[in-house]
């Protein structure tokens, strides 16, 4: 049986996109030259670009071993 997503994985995944997204979008506005990827449009380039290291993140994250926490945090 596969192990289900941890909750840290899918906010690490999430957190990478938006990150990557928004330095990408600043990226495209204040180079002359928008066109990130030529072949897409100007505002869906930072959102394929920020897929890679978002399933970076994800797939990282998600086959790390995790140690075992042994007391309660209080």
């Amino acid at each position: 049986m596969d192990a289900p997503v941890e909750k840290k994985v899918t906010a690490a995944s999430v957190a990478t996109f938006l990150a990557s997204t928004g330095l990408l979008a600043i990226l495209a506005a204040v180079q002359d030259d928008a066109r990130l990827i030529s072949f897409l449009p100007d505002g869906l380039s930072p959102f394929v670009l920020a897929i890679v290291p978002t399933a970076i993140a994800f797939v990282s994250g998600w086959a790390a071993k995790h140690s075992p926490r042994t007391g309660a945090l209080r």
